[in-house]
């Protein structure tokens, strides 16, 4: 199995090495930020990231939905200190293969490390309970209402580009100085927060309900 660790700890990530390194496991590489982690699971087309969710730059949370939707065939497992089970939903929903806390018993740790290499999720027992009760809940009869403060900063970077009319993936890539794949998947996180199906929707709410005031000609 090749794995990336991802973590802003270089002294943690030094010590996981060596951890994994010593049960025949290779680590092909090492990312102090989210950006870094996509950036080797790209290089590198690891087995697995072992991705934390706080790190600068951008979050393990956002590059868990990038991966996720790039490179389906890279698993990440989250490893984190955080037990916050809103956390955990986001993770699994940004399409984590598993969700493990920094306590956990080597022993377990490799145990269920074992069964991403089978497909399977990387879920301790407690955790899946909670997966199990958030997900098995009725879901809300009400229709949702869309949340503009739930953008983040660059999300809302790309809703001025889009309103001061730059449209295509190329322009705004450029503009942002990211890939196109990027942009894609900002776009998408956008209409999905605002619950609209395109970027012509998405000018239109923006210009609407004042979050971004079109530029004007002087």
């Amino acid at each position: 199995m090749k794995i990336v660790i991802a973590d802003d700890h270089a002294l943690f990530r030094g010590s996981l090495r060596s951890l994994v390194e010593s049960r025949g496991l290779e680590v092909v590489g090492e990312a102090a930020t989210g950006q870094q982690a996509i950036e080797l699971a790209r290089q590198l087309q690891p087995d697995v990231v072992l991705m934390d969710l706080a790190m600068p730059e951008m979050s393990g949370l956002e590059a868990t939905r990038l991966l996720a939707a790039e490179l389906p065939a890279v698993k990440v497992v989250v490893l984190t200190a955080s037990d916050d089970d809103a956390k955990l939903f986001e993770a699994v929903k940004a399409g984590a293969q598993g969700y493990l806390l920094k306590n956990l018993e080597s022993d377990d740790f490799f145990s269920l490390l074992e069964r991403v290499e089978h497909g399977e999720p990387a879920l301790s027992p407690s955790i899946a309970r909670k997966l199990l009760q958030e997900f098995s809940r009725p879901a809300r009869s009400s229709a949702a209402v869309p949340n503009p403060d739930e953008l983040t900063e660059r999300e809302r970077e790309v809703l001025e580009l889009l309103v001061d009319g730059v449209t295509s993936n190329r322009k705004l890539a450029r503009r942002l100085g990211v890939s196109e794949n990027t942009v894609k998947f900002h776009i998408r996180h956008i209409l999905d927060k605002l619950h609209l199906n395109s970027r012509a929707q998405a000018v239109g709410y923006a210009v609407r309900h004042g979050l971004i005031e079109p530029q004007r000609p002087e």
